[in-house]
């Protein structure tokens, strides 16, 4: 399965297919692909009279076949885009006769966000052979990291690790958002930079010094002053730090250490591949471990997973949300 950066690529060198069928979660590859098409494989003049842009809640296969099999004006091929074509799940594949015949002058395609096609039908089938079918993945969280650490390079820029895990922390796998923030970066800093924690505090606007990935390394470091600082402040910007979503940095943060005294190998290698992390923060696992023995984690698990239950409004009492966070970390780092 190829990237959409290795799609986009062959494009840039002339390898054009007839077909582009892009589906799938992950609506920001969709999107890179669709619009590299959209804006680049046409100039202006040809534009006007061999592109067209169309909507899945607004046609029906037919009139997208029909578009397709138009002759192009004054140009080498035309340019057909469906967006949002997920619109048209019931009757999609009736597109199959077109795809096993397509039009070599036009190039389709159809951007079927936040969808799968089933591969045991015809249309499926029919694009291996006759198109390109691009099926976007959602990035896991803790790929996202390497995957723009990858994006700056291209661009010319490096970032600390630490930089790269508070964006990852504060946006989590919404690719759109954290390319939006990164070009926000881009922007500002001379190409050839490397992007600091600093950088991030100072143009996007997280606390270098107050985020869950500051929390983390204080409770893995029983650093219990400065987890409570962390809570106080979480406590006072409740928008940007909200407790379920810190609750969950936690589950996964103890689970990891739990599966760290799991291993029977743990090298850093072996640690950062099992972990899903970058060696970088190997060291930090480590640490946590040290810290807290795996019946200790156990218990913190148990305490998590009883304050998850009161954040989302069951059983609460009175706590407000910061009283239960300090509260956690009372019990936790004991």
């Amino acid at each position: 399965m190829k990237h959409a950066k290795n799609i986009v690529d062959d494009i840039k060198n002339g390898i054009i297919k007839p077909i582009y069928f892009l589906s799938g979660e992950e609506p920001y590859f969709i999107d890179q692909i669709t619009d590299y098409i959209e804006h680049n494989l046409l100039d202006e003049a040809e534009k006007g009279f061999n592109q067209v842009v169309l909507y899945g809640r607004d046609v029906s296969i037919e009139d997208i076949v029909s578009n397709a099999k138009r002759y192009p004006m004054m140009a080498e091929r035309q340019v057909v885009i469906v967006k949002e074509a997920q619109d048209l799940s019931r009757t999609i594949e009736k597109l199959v006769d077109y795809v096993k015949n397509p039009q070599p002058t036009t190039v389709l395609v159809v951007a079927y966000k936040y969808k799968k096609l089933d591969k045991r039908k015809g249309l499926s089938k029919a694009l291996k052979t006759h198109g390109v079918h691009y099926e976007s993945k959602k990035l896991y969280e803790n790929q996202v990291g390497d995957w723009l650490r990858r994006v700056l390079i291209d661009e010319g820029y490096h970032i600390q690790p630490k930089a790269a895990q508070m964006l990852v922390d504060y946006l989590g796998n919404d690719l759109s958002k954290v390319v939006n923030e990164l070009n926000k970066l881009m922007l500002i800093l001379p190409k050839g930079s490397e992007i600091t924690p600093q950088a991030i505090e100072e143009n996007i606007g997280i606390s270098k010094d107050f985020n869950i990935f500051e929390l983390r390394k204080a409770i893995s470091e029983k650093d219990v002053v400065k987890a409570q600082r962390i809570a106080q402040y979480f406590t006072q910007n409740p928008k940007d730090n909200p407790l379920v979503l810190t609750v969950g940095q936690l589950f996964s943060l103890f689970s990891s250490i739990l599966k760290y005294h799991g291993l029977p190998q743990k090298d850093k290698a072996t640690v950062a591949k099992t972990l899903g992390v970058s060696p970088f923060f190997v060291g930090e696992y480590i640490t946590a471990a040290r810290n807290y023995p795996m019946k200790k984690v156990s218990a913190c698990i148990a305490l998590i997973r009883e304050v998850d239950v009161k954040s989302k409004g069951v059983g609460a009492s009175a706590f407000a949300s910061n009283d239960l966070l300090k509260e956690l970390l009372v019990k936790i780092m004991n």
